[in-house]
């Protein structure tokens, strides 16, 4: 599969290399208003560069388009890739709105191309670990489960759009909190009421919250507790704790661990089991936490190729994007009006 990549920063990069060296796929084109960021990204992996998205894809020549690019542009470029015949990976959040969202998922219907979302936290290894112990039932019955991501704040983002409302849709959960969103949804399975609170009196970024605690209910039963927060003075780190009656299993970044406790019945004896990556965690230390995340990238981009075949795949479809952005909104109309959300069914 050819591959053309827009927004060539820090996360653009990364993708464009996991496609590189692919063997299944072939990146033949990237594109940036930062021309001279581009042209130094296709040098180096032997692709063509364009200054603009349309110029990309009136040069042809590819199946699918990696969109990496401000999160307010995802709808227009979205629009143009499907109307150009391409399959779309768009990084997460898929729109800064629920309606953006939702448009973005007819144009992919109408033009009949796959469309994912970029959630790659999915594929973190001590993700997959609680996953696992999850659908393995060594916790059991899955009674709640437990979300929190956050860093300490606007000194994180290196341009205005990754927090100003106007083009990020919101705040902390729009941030890091919208891959704990989807991370609820992938454990604990689809959300589909919700109540919660916001504040913004830290940074006081108009429009955009510092914090949102909630709570979540699957279709069900399964409450989520949820944080996401830019006054996590500790500094950037996210977890998940997934509860059963026969134990619990945490997955913690950064640095990367897993812990598994697990008994025979409540109130029985229990067994404490630790993992840890010391080669995630030093390679992390020579190559910095970009090393962490193209490994998620690979994996990511082969389930990709998956999802456009019609196989079944960890990948978050373009519902999961929609999703957690309409499970931000909702969050934000309940800290107005003090009352819970049910959110909509899916279609079909």
């Amino acid at each position: 599969m050819r591959f053309g990549v827009v927004g060539t920063g820090v996360i653009g990069r990364l993708r464009a290399r996991s496609i590189r060296e692919n063997p299944g796929t072939e990146l033949v084109s990237v594109a940036d208003p930062a021309k001279a960021v581009a042209d130094a990204t296709a040098s180096g992996l032997g692709a063509k560069s364009y200054a603009d998205h349309r110029a990309l894809l009136d040069a042809g020549g590819i199946d699918a388009l990696v969109i990496s690019s401000p999160l307010h542009l995802h709808e227009e470029q979205c629009a143009d890739a499907f109307a150009a015949g391409l399959h779309v990976l768009c990084e997460k959040p898929l729109a800064n709105s629920h309606e953006s969202c939702m448009r973005i998922i007819a144009a992919s219907q109408k033009a009949g191309k796959t469309l994912a979302v970029g959630f790659n936290h999915r594929y973190y290894p001590a993700i997959k670990f609680v996953k696992q112990a999850i659908v393995n039932g060594r916790i059991g019955k899955l009674d709640h489960l437990r979300v929190f991501g956050g860093h300490d704040g606007l000194n994180n983002f290196r341009a205005d759009w990754m927090y100003k409302a106007a083009y990020s849709g919101g705040g902390a959960m729009m941030d890091a909190g919208i891959h704990m969103t989807d991370l609820a949804r992938y454990l604990a399975g689809e959300v589909t009421s919700v109540y919660g609170v916001a504040t913004n009196g830290i940074w006081k970024v108009d429009g955009s919250e510092d914090d949102a605690m909630a709570i979540f209910r699957t279709a069900d039963g399964v409450p989520i507790q949820y944080e996401a927060t830019w006054t996590e003075w500790k500094g950037y780190r996210f977890y998940v704790e997934a509860y059963g009656d026969l134990g619990m299993a945490k997955g913690y970044y950064a640095p990367m661990f897993n812990m598994l406790v697990t008994h025979e019945k409540p109130g029985a004896r229990r067994r404490k089991e630790m993992r840890f990556y010391p080669g995630i965690i030093l390679r992390e230390k020579l190559k910095s936490w970009e090393s962490t995340a193209y490994l998620a990238f690979v994996e990511e981009l082969a389930d990709f190729l998956k999802h456009v075949e019609g196989k079944p795949s960890a990948i978050a479809d373009a519902w999961s994007g929609a999703r957690s952005v309409e499970i931000a909104e909702a969050v934000y109309r309940c800290a107005k009006d003090g009352r819970p959300v049910e959110l909509t069914r899916r279609p079909g």
